[in-house]
């Protein structure tokens, strides 16, 4: 899911309408698609010794609940994003399934954490759409205790994920009011930048900052194209809103532009991502930092 160059009131509201409601419909299928961004997290979390846990921007709790498994008695996991309709179904889901999971409606960004409280934060792709990600990041920084790990995937760029583009660029001819990508705006590809990404972590009093691109395989069943190009991207929320004769038109153009990523029953494509990991300096170290500068 993409929303481009909003700000953080236009963020929380259209994750509160439209495109909340659109990645809720698809959740299983969007959880199915990223799940290897979700076991390289669990995995992350495995090879430490966090008792408490932050995912930041858990939408509908996939990876939040994964974790608080892998936890189970001796930690918990806690899940934080400003979608209401997200996180009434990751609460849903979690209550169905027993999972020790908690969920906090806020922004990550403001939101007044208890200070040193985490000993890992974590994120599937969700954290792009800070306004102010320094400020935002800066925040996860006083929530986490000293020496705890902030591990993240986000998007490299809008070039090197043509699948995510797909469905803007076949359809513009006809979707005059398309919005345009703004470079390093919140959004998907906010944080392509790699020099960019690193400085914004280090403004916000990261440590020992590793930014390494992966590329990895993910796959979705054919039968779903039309429902994720419909609903889900830039391309999907104006079609929740068009006429039928434009939904039809663009629908059929769009689903062609995809054929190239169709074999047999599946679609596959490559996601080029960042894997970030992070660590929060103790305070003796921070000190000597300024001591030295």
């Amino acid at each position: 899911m993409d929303v481009t160059h909003q700000t953080d009131d236009e963020q929380t509201a259209l994750w509160n309408g439209l495109a909340g409601r659109a990645w809720v419909e698809a959740q299983e299928l969007l959880d199915q698609m990223f799940k290897p961004f979700e076991d390289r997290l669990v995995e992350a979390v495995s090879a430490g010794s966090a008792g408490r846990v932050l995912d930041v921007g858990c939408g509908t709790g996939s990876t939040t609940r994964a974790v608080a498994r892998l936890l189970g008695a001796k930690g918990r996991c806690i899940g934080i994003d400003i979608s209401d309709p997200m996180l009434a179904a990751a609460r849903a889901r979690t209550e169905r399934e027993g999972t020790p999971a908690s969920f906090i409606h806020a922004n990550a960004q403001s939101h007044s954490f208890e200070p040193a409280s985490f000993d890992m934060i974590i994120s599937r792709l969700g954290v792009m759409f800070f306004d102010d990600p320094v400020r935002a990041f800066a925040n996860l920084r006083r929530a986490a205790r000293d020496n705890a790990e902030f591990r993240f995937v986000a998007w490299r760029s809008a070039a090197e994920n043509p699948f995510m583009t797909t469905a803007e660029r076949a359809a513009a001819p006809l979707l005059p009011n398309l919005p345009a990508r703004r470079p390093s705006a919140p959004g998907q590809f906010a944080f392509a930048d790699r020099r960019r990404l690193y400085t914004i972590l280090e403004e916000s009093g990261w440590a020992e900052i590793d930014i390494r691109p992966i590329d990895v395989a993910c796959t979705l069943p054919e039968k779903e194209l039309v429902r994720y190009l419909s609903r889900l991207g830039p391309v999907g929320l104006i079609l929740q809103e068009a006429d039928e004769r434009t939904r039809t038109q663009v629908i059929e153009t769009v689903r062609g532009a995809f054929d190239p990523y169709v074999h047999g029953a599946a679609v596959r494509f490559t996601a080029a991502c960042w894997m970030v990991g992070a660590r929060a300096p103790s305070a003796s170290a921070a000190l000597k930092e300024v001591a030295s500068a």
